[in-house]
């Protein structure tokens, strides 16, 4: 499992500003496109979005791993 912080609009959208989901070894944009899926966000709502894994930033094609935490925070 691997934990997802929603910062400002994306959990306000969300309605939750975290979640646990089972998204073991996605790429930080396949995590991003599950995400804008499951809350009907809209396709590309989250491209511009900053990331970060365990408190370091992170780049699109970064995987997350089992008990990582990931942080959306919006531009």
């Amino acid at each position: 499992m691997v934990e997802i912080l929603f910062f400002a609009w994306i959990g306000d959208k969300a309605g939750e500003s975290r979640i646990k989901a089972s998204v073991d070894g996605y790429s930080v944009q396949e995590v991003k496109s599950w995400v804008e899926m499951k809350y009907q966000l809209g396709t590309g709502a989250l491209s511009k979005t900053m990331t970060a894994i365990n408190e370091e930033f992170s780049e699109n094609d970064d995987r997350v791993q089992h008990g990582d935490t990931l942080a959306l925070i919006p531009q």
